[in-house]
Formats: C-alpha cells, structure tokens, sequence
C-alpha cells in the first residue's frame, strides 16, 4: 500500500480515541497522539504537564478538558501549537500513520498522501459511552460533552479557522454509534486500504 497518514478528529464520546487505535493495528502502522505531547515537551524543554494544559486535549479531568488551551500566555500556547505542527509534519512525512486531534487535519491540509476523518455519534450513544467505556456519571457526562466539543472547537477554530467537523476539509465523516468501534475501525480500514492500495495490492489483508 502507497504511503499515507490518516487524521481523526472527533465528537467528545464519540470513541474517536479507541478507533484510531485499532484502526492503527488493523493497517499496521503507528498511532499518535500523546506522544506529540512527549515530544513538543522535549522540544521546548517545558514539563509535559505544561504542554497538557495548554493544548487540546481529552483526558477524564474536568478542568483540562474545559480549558484545553490551559491558562498560560497566548505566546506559549502557539509556541506549543507550533511546536506541535513540525512534529505531525515530521511523522507524516517518514511512514504510513495514525494522527488524533491537534489540528493535524489543518496541519497536514496540502498533503497529498493525506486522508481527514471526523467521527461523530448520536448524543445518546455518546452519554453512553461516557457512562459505560469512560465511567462518568450522568450529569458529569452530559456537562463534559458540551464542554470539551465547545473547548475543542475553540482550539481547532483559533489556530486552523474552521470547525474541526467542517465536511469541506474532511474526506470522510463517519458516525461511530452505528456499528461501534471495532466495525467502524474495521469499516476505515477498508476505506485507505481502497484510497491508497497500489495496483495488484489485495484489499482487507487484515
């Protein structure tokens, strides 16, 4: 299969996490997320847990869901965003990936090898996730969905100028409560494997 980089962007409880991940076992190829934020700490030589409050993030703590863009100076921040923005240009440029989150759909929006998806789900299916995979309680479910949709699209909006479910920068909006994580997986696998499969190359090897 031709080189290629996958971009998930989601809905808080969507399961848009869990699905990256096994997308990323499915096709055989690394998955990224909080290791951007390892490496923009190394970068910048700021303590991880500086980086975690000042850029978007999906944790279970409330607060740092709520302000993904922390507390610091606006200067740090895009310094962080930056910092952030070599490092997905750099791993999409040296082998086949997985990317969540992080604006990498904006980032990596002139990549050819490059495919943007935006998982969503029903609000009943995701106050279910919330309840069941992620453990909230009902009402802290409920608050932490609009919340961090409304955090994340704040962050997403400041630095790439569009809503990160915007379906003119996506290939691919995908509603994950139809069929769950391991068929929707299962069901984008299929998709890059058609996008990116060079001639003679057999579809579902997995």
């Amino acid at each position: 299969m031709k080189k290629f980089v996958v971009t998930i962007t989601r809905e808080f409880g969507s399961m848009g996490r869990p699905i990256a991940k096994r997308l990323s076992e499915l096709l055989h190829v690394d998955y990224y997320d909080r290791d951007i934020v390892e490496a923009a700490s190394k970068k910048l030589d700021l303590p991880v847990s500086v980086i975690s409050n000042e850029e978007e993030k999906d944790t279970t703590g409330f607060f740092e869901m709520l302000f993904p863009l922390g507390t610091g100076t606006s200067d740090r921040q895009s310094r962080i965003f930056q910092a952030q923005s070599g490092i997905i240009t750099a791993l999409a440029a040296k082998e086949s990936c997985i990317i969540v989150g992080r604006c990498s759909d904006y980032v990596l929006r002139d990549e050819p090898d490059a495919f943007h998806v935006f998982v969503y789900a029903d609000y009943k299916d995701r106050l279910a996730n919330c309840m069941g995979p992620l453990g909230m309680k009902e009402e802290e479910a409920k608050k932490m969905i609009t919340e961090v949709d409304k955090a994340r699209n704040r962050y997403h909006k400041r630095y790439a100028k569009f809503s990160s479910s915007d379906p003119a920068h996506k290939h691919l909006i995908i509603n994950s409560g139809l069929l769950g994580v391991e068929q929707t997986a299962q069901i984008l696998a299929e998709i890059v494997q058609m996008r990116f499969k060079d001639d003679g190359w057999l579809c579902r090897r997995y």
